[in-house]
């Protein structure tokens, strides 16, 4: 066991001269995409920024009642965002939102397509499925040091790490609701003829997308829950005031800050789950 321990394999000092290596020969490139990020994000901040809070409360509970035809969820969105306001935290929320739909939608961007390609490759999911266990179960402090390296101090390098931690979720739903469909509905439409595409989006995805959308659902859930982390590189919204609470024991505004986090995790699952088909609709 000694001659074992006294040879120990570099994994570690690998991994650091790679990203060091990155980091001088490719650090324009990094620079290209923190600059192209972060102009992204921050316009979608100012954005939402700009918007009067009464609006886009009015936008946010025009939405669910729009999906889910829920005058309850409506009033539950109206008065949890006045709390929200009430407590200080609006501009924060705003903050976390824009870095949560942002970070969503690259995942849905992304993970989509790459779990359709893998429910129609089984080699490939094979090959992605140690990768993907390894990005969800590696702790996130450790891929925030090489981001950070890279992209700098900023929202970047939280957006980055926010994605790395929450994509395979659609990655593997859609894997799953794409792979499960019946064999019997994609015989009947190849027997009218129906091409791979037509197949795809007439027969797989949309028996798949009750899958598809709780694979989203959870992403959405995945993202807000590194708000906290990301703060730690400089991102800011919510996760700023719980960070700042930590440091200076602050009880009252670490729970101020950690109840408006609860309200917009609670508020996203709410509005984006699929809507329960009644029973006897077609």
């Amino acid at each position: 066991m000694d001659w074992i321990t006294e040879h120990k394999i570099p994994l570690g000092r690998w991994i650091s001269d790679l990203v060091d290596l990155l980091n001088e020969r490719a650090a324009g490139f990094f620079n290209l995409i923190s600059d192209v990020l972060g102009f992204l994000i921050e316009g979608s901040i100012d954005l939402l920024k700009w918007c009067p809070p009464a609006l886009l409360i009015a936008l946010i509970c025009g939405l669910a009642f729009w999906l889910h035809r829920s005058w309850k969820l409506t009033a539950l969105a109206a008065l949890s965002l006045l709390l929200i306001i009430n407590l200080g935290y609006w501009e924060a929320t705003v903050e976390t939102l824009a870095l949560v739909l942002f970070s969503t939608l690259v995942c849905v961007l992304v993970g989509v397509p790459v779990g359709i390609a893998a429910a129609h490759r089984p080699w490939l999911y094979s090959g992605l499925r140690p990768v993907l266990d390894l990005m969800q179960t590696i702790p996130t402090f450790v891929y925030l040091i090489p981001t950070l390296i890279l992209f700098g101090l900023g929202v970047v390098p939280g957006l980055i790490s926010t994605v790395i931690f929450a994509i395979p979720a659609p990655i593997r739903l859609t894997y799953l609701g794409v792979s499960s469909v019946p064999r019997t509905l994609v015989e009947a439409g190849e027997a009218f003829g129906a091409t791979s595409r037509q197949l795809l989006l007439k027969v797989e995805l949309p028996h798949a997308m009750p899958t598809i959308m709780a694979g989203i659902t959870q992403c959405i859930m995945l993202s807000l829950s590194m708000v906290v982390i990301a703060a730690l590189v400089g991102a800011d919204g919510l996760g700023k005031p719980v960070v700042r609470a930590l440091n200076t024991v602050n009880v009252a505004k670490g729970f101020e800050a950690g109840l408006a986090i609860v309200i917009v995790a609670i508020l996203l699952d709410r509005i984006f789950k699929q809507p329960q088909r009644k029973s006897g609709q077609d």
